[in-house]
């Protein structure tokens, strides 16, 4: 019997997991039940994801860039991919701007729908938390984003997860290996090799576990939502988000099939697992360690290409949560804001989504905090600041889960794209977690 593909194991998992929630919603003690005895199975995978992310960034990337034997390759790469990255982000706002202006989802809701919208979320501690993260940030100096590339203390950024200092630590380590010469420096690249072969097992592992994690992820999801009024009022709205994001993931599909002549299809179903695991985390940065997995090999992009592209892309590459912003930021002034609905404060949309994106963290709803300082930068009222965030509470979760794939798929295409101008693009060798069973059994 042909074994059942992981996708198709992640998405049973998905369904049940949607299909539970919505059962337990509905019995006393049910939500109570998913929250003390489910949802901890999610915790459980996410950390065990997170756990291997550093460690696969920093041996990934200092292997790839010994491998690359020159110095100049590494700035040919930097800069295709950070001008790649920018132009899909633009395209994305682009799209998002456009369905928004469009179809126009918050003209005509009606007041006592805002009314009641207000009256649950406006002084949520949800909202007053996203409010609160914006300020600091705008507080913050022009430069500090800069500035927190640079790393005090490598254990401490490690410890955080702080992807950008880790990958800057990689690099320079990665550099110095090449200036030291190929015979020193042998030792601590074949350390690296091996830690990185090591960790890429770790995560076929893992993803043993991952139908049943999704399952507790999504039965979580469920029991948050506690009203189907508002979420059905909101239709509209995250429709027009939903759109966009599809029409963003046929735009990759398009790049892919023209420039890398790569069936649209086939890719699908080789990054299918990583998109599945981004729609069920929320986040790009606990999915980065099997996007990796399924990039270099089920889609054949070297090591020292996935390496860089895809840690970078999960940083500072948000093209469904910049698609998202957009649409966002004026379906809010649509409804409370209309007399700031100008060209120009449309113009200052796209910039500001733009380099939100790319100071944006890969967490769960960290969307709606960039999403503060675009509506700022234009002169949104601060009064009604609150009011406008609760107006896409209720749906943040499941929009934020959403423009997730997108980032992802967008990592991944970005990576084949940059991986086919260099010429490191060849046929995937996907490896399983028994490829070496029978010898230690």
């Amino acid at each position: 019997m042909k074994k059942l593909a992981l996708h198709w194991k992640i998405i049973i998992g998905m369904v049940l997991g949607i299909i539970f929630g919505f059962i337990m919603n509905g019995i006393d003690g049910g939500k109570g039940f998913v929250t003390d005895w489910i949802s901890p199975f999610g915790t459980i995978f996410i950390n065990l994801l997170k756990l291997i992310a550093v460690p696969l960034i920093l041996a990934s990337l200092i292997k790839g860039i010994s491998d690359l034997k020159d110095i100049s390759k590494i700035k040919s790469m930097g800069l295709r991919t950070v001008s790649i990255y920018i132009c899909t982000t633009l395209v994305a706002i682009i799209i998002g701007l456009s369905i928004v202006n469009t179809l126009q989802p918050g003209k005509g809701m009606p007041q006592d729908t805002i009314e009641k919208i207000k009256l649950k979320y406006e002084n949520d501690a949800g909202v007053a938390d996203k409010l609160m993260k914006a300020s600091a940030q705008k507080e913050a100096g022009p430069l500090q984003a800069l500035v927190d590339i640079f790393p005090s203390n490598i254990f401490q950024s490690f410890a955080n997860a702080s992807m950008l200092q880790v990958i800057f630590f990689a690099l320079f380590v990665g550099i110095s290996l090449l200036l030291i010469g190929e015979e020193k420096a042998k030792p601590l690249v074949r350390f690296f090799d091996s830690l990185n072969e090591v960790v890429m097992k770790m995560v076929d592992l893992i993803m043993l576990f991952a139908p049943y994690a999704v399952f507790a992820l999504l039965a979580n999801v469920i029991i948050a939502f506690d009203d189907t009024e508002i979420l059905l009022k909101l239709l509209y709205y995250a429709l027009c988000v939903v759109g966009g994001l599809i029409l963003m993931i046929v735009f990759y599909l398009i790049i892919l099939s023209v420039y890398a002549k790569k069936s649209p299809i086939w890719f699908l179903q080789e990054i299918s697992p990583a998109q599945l695991l981004a729609f069920s985390t929320s986040s790009s940065a606990a999915t980065l360690p099997v996007t990796m997995e399924r990039v270099e090999e089920h889609l054949g992009v070297d090591k020292e290409v996935s390496g860089f592209v895809l840690p970078v892309g999960a940083t500072v590459n948000m093209d469904g949560t910049s698609l998202y912003q957009g649409i966002a930021a004026v379906f809010i002034m649509q409804v409370i804001w209309p007399e700031g609905l100008t060209f120009t404060n449309q113009l200052v949309i796209i910039l500001t989504a733009l380099l939100a994106s790319i100071g944006s963290a890969a967490v769960p709803s960290a969307g709606m905090v960039m999403l503060v300082i675009v509506l700022e930068s234009i002169g949104f009222p601060a009064e009604l600041l609150p009011i406008g965030l609760a107006l896409i509470f209720a749906v943040d979760r499941p929009l934020d889960m959403c423009r997730t794939v997108v980032n992802v798929t967008g990592d991944a295409t970005v990576s084949m794209m940059v991986a086919k101008s260099l010429g490191k693009l060849h046929d995937p060798q996907p490896k399983e977690w028994d490829d070496h069973y029978d010898e230690v059994k």
